[in-house]
């Protein structure tokens, strides 16, 4: 099968929307099927010397050039908009002659709303946002409905993304989580120096739905029950803003990795004692819940809906009230000195985990084009029925 997919974030910086589609791109390509991702990214030439320019992009990844910030959904968005950019997609869309066109997001003002413009054929959509009070979503949805409407199967990440695509734009969707690939996660090798007493975080620091801050506010508390413990800390931003109010002594406690390879995140989620996600809001998913889990990390996370869904209403992982460091603090003490408690959660995590490995997840998205393009094919065989029976031709 040829399958165009686009992806409506830069290329150039990575988040759960970007490695989901990455993930799922080879995990098709693996199986034998004709993969082409559309996505913004830098193209811009290599200067003299081989300095600077745009990283090497995958095989399978076309630019359709540089994207801009965009406030959008509680952070900001590398998004992809204009003349020059529906240009590209319509090339790409026209070299491509695809089977299927997948679009995530197509709601958002990039590349997502230009291909569903521009795509003739089956679409196949997958909305991530999870936002319940979106003005702006309503708002557009004059603008949208006559490009949404030529979508033929509708996919959400999560019950709550469902939620907000119901309320926003009508319709429905069939819900499929984010894969994960659960052995790379399990096989990972920990490292010795992130073990020990060890709390992880993996997120953009200075994002604060990411929740550091709240974290940072239960470390002292933590730190005064358990003076071992040390903080790791993944991810870019402004490491001195983030422990500015923090006493000397508990900065200390405190390490930042920066940003992480797939290999390094791998061995920290296997190597700490306890994962912590106190995100405040604006998830659809938890795929990095799900990547601890699958390293075998006993994940403690805010109660948002989304993380209490992932985490099978806390049976696989623990939940505190969101924004409450002094719950956080508490939850995390009473595990770290609790080894049969973490291994409990382990053990439950791996085994609830397997739901969203890329064997089911990437069977299930396949299953969804399979069911598009066979009526795409059988409308097309109706129409060519339909002619011939008007205009008195034979069979061919």
């Amino acid at each position: 099968m040829k399958i165009g997919i686009v992806c409506p974030y830069s290329w150039d910086v990575p988040g759960g929307v970007q490695f989901h589609i990455r993930d799922l791109a080879e995990h098709l390509i693996r199986l034998g099927h004709e993969v082409s991702v559309l996505a913004p990214a830098d193209d811009a030439p290599p200067k003299p010397g081989g300095l600077g320019g745009a990283p090497t992009l995958p095989p399978y990844v076309v630019s359709a050039g540089r994207a801009v910030p965009v406030p959008y959904n509680g952070s900001v968005a590398r998004l992809n908009f204009g003349f020059l950019s529906a240009a590209r997609v319509r090339r790409w869309l026209h070299e491509g002659r695809f089977d299927v066109i997948h679009i995530h997001e197509p709601a958002s003002p990039s590349l997502g709303l230009l291909s569903c413009w521009a795509a003739q054929g089956p679409i196949v959509a997958t909305f991530h946002t999870s936002n319940p009070r979106s003005r702006a979503m309503i708002a557009a949805y004059p603008i949208l409905q006559p490009a949404l409407e030529k979508i033929s199967a509708r996919i959400a990440v999560s019950e709550y993304a469902r939620r907000t695509l119901v309320e926003h734009l009508g319709g429905d969707a069939v819900v499929i989580p984010n894969g994960v690939d659960v052995e790379f996660f399990a096989r990972a090798e920990p490292r010795k120096q992130w073990q020990g007493g060890t709390i992880g975080f993996i997120g953009r620091i200075d994002e604060p739905r990411k929740g550091l801050p709240v974290l940072m506010r239960a470390l002292p508390r933590i730190l005064e029950e358990r003076p071992e413990t040390r903080l790791l800390v993944a991810g870019r931003g402004d490491t001195e803003e983030a422990v500015e109010g923090l006493p000397a002594a508990v900065r200390e406690r405190v390490e930042f990795l920066g940003m992480v390879s797939d290999d390094d995140k791998a061995r920290l989620l296997r190597s700490v004692d306890l994962y912590v996600a106190p995100n405040t809001g604006g998830e659809s998913f938890g795929i990095i819940l799900v990547e601890a889990m699958s390293a075998g990390a006993p994940v403690l996370a805010s109660d948002l809906d989304a993380f209490a869904q992932v985490l099978d209403q806390g049976a696989a992982g623990e939940l505190f009230v969101n924004e409450d460091a002094d719950e956080l603090a508490a939850a995390a003490v009473r595990l770290l000195a609790d080894p049969a408690r973490r291994a409990e959660l382990r053990a439950r995590g791996s085994a609830h985990v397997r739901r969203f490995d890329w064997s089911v997840v990437g069977g299930d998205i396949l299953a969804v084009y399979e069911t598009v393009t066979d009526g795409a094919a059988s409308v097309a065989t109706d129409e060519r029925t339909t002619l011939r029976a008007r205009f008195g031709l034979a069979r061919d």
